[in-house]
């Protein structure tokens, strides 16, 4: 289609514990957005229980994708196309948004585009005000920590991931031991404005140069040091500890972010993904840029969760260029960007 032609997009995401669908007009106008979160579900197992998750998507999807075209006032026929997260995540609840999205692809004649989950995170700002290239993102969540370098719309280079533990992977596990609900981050977030960073936790920074992440070596060592303490006697103040904790991410996550951006010559940087709600990341990011002359970018709260306006953002561009996906289209929990 020609680019100064009306394109509205339905997107649909599943694919671990929100249920959510969005219209979006020409790749950044956002007409709705409609998220059925399952937190309360999962927070009395402490974590994302797969088969409740699809079970839920089954009971939500529907009803969330009529809400999120009524909230935009269009209709089925006023669709450019429909937009889907192929991958990854937990392959029960891809399935789902990727039977909707087929469904309605099939019955309503709709082209069917199929996106990569970080590459909407990515596209989340592009909500905000438009993506200028070439750009760094440092996509960091509870699945993902990872570097990109784009060049241009749905171009992707990976510059660096994490070898283990995923950051938001992280700070669950260590909210977790220290007795905090689920999820952890925000928990942390908080309980770390109390304290103040006095313990000597580790930094993975890895080989010289190595852009990659490692938070698996950290989280043991908070893990040890509380186990070791209790085994004395003795109590760790929680909030000096989640601030110590917190401090060792955020010091890595920005410190190898800024590194990237140099490194490919860039102005502009992009904070994308579920940690990027982190209060204490989004202030030492938003410093460093300042002080080394980058245009941040970071997206508003609503949109650092997974979304489906995200997923649309990012399916405008693939639909644009031509990559439609068949009715064959499956999910992939393991789907590779690159």
């Amino acid at each position: 289609m020609k680019q100064t032609e009306k394109c509205l997009v339905l997107g649909i995401e599943t694919s671990c514990d929100e249920t959510s669908a969005a219209v979006v007009e020409n790749g950044h106008i956002l007409k709705s957005n409609l998220i059925s979160s399952q937190m309360d579900v999962h927070r009395r197992f402490g974590g994302v229980v797969p088969e409740v998750a699809s079970r839920r998507h089954v009971e939500r999807v529907t009803q969330i994708i009529q809400q999120a075209l009524d909230e935009a006032e269009v209709r089925l026929t006023d669709l450019s196309a429909v937009t889907v997260t192929q991958g990854p995540g937990l392959v029960g609840a891809l399935l789902i948004g990727v039977s909707a999205a087929k469904a309605l692809s099939f019955a309503a004649g709709l082209p069917l585009v199929g996106v990569h989950h970080i590459a909407g995170h990515i596209y989340a700002s592009h909500l905000v005000e438009p993506l200028q290239f070439p750009l760094v993102a440092l996509v960091a969540s509870g699945g993902h920590t990872e570097l990109i370098y784009m060049p241009d719309h749905n171009r992707f280079e990976r510059l660096g991931k994490t070898r283990d533990d995923a950051a938001g992977e992280a700070f669950d596990k260590v909210a977790r031991v220290l007795d905090l609900p689920y999820p952890g981050g925000p928990h942390i977030d908080r309980l770390a404005k109390e304290g103040i960073a006095t313990l000597d936790l580790p930094r993975a920074w890895l080989e010289p140069d190595s852009l990659d992440f490692s938070f698996s070596g950290l989280k043991s060592a908070v893990i040890n040091l509380l186990h070791n303490t209790r085994q004395r006697g003795e109590e760790l103040n929680k909030a000096d500890l989640a601030a110590s904790f917190q401090d060792s991410v955020v010091e890595v996550l920005v410190e190898k972010a800024i590194r990237a951006a140099k490194m490919k010559g860039v102005s502009e940087l992009v904070l994308a993904g579920g940690v990027s709600a982190n209060s204490h990341l989004r202030e030492s990011l938003t410093l460093r840029c300042k002080e080394e002359g980058l245009h941040l970018r970071v997206p508003p709260l609503k949109l650092c969760t997974d979304n489906a306006a995200m997923i649309a953002a990012a399916g405008t561009y693939r639909f644009r260029d031509g990559q439609l996906a068949g009715l064959n289209l499956n999910a992939e929990p393991n789907l590779s960007l690159v």
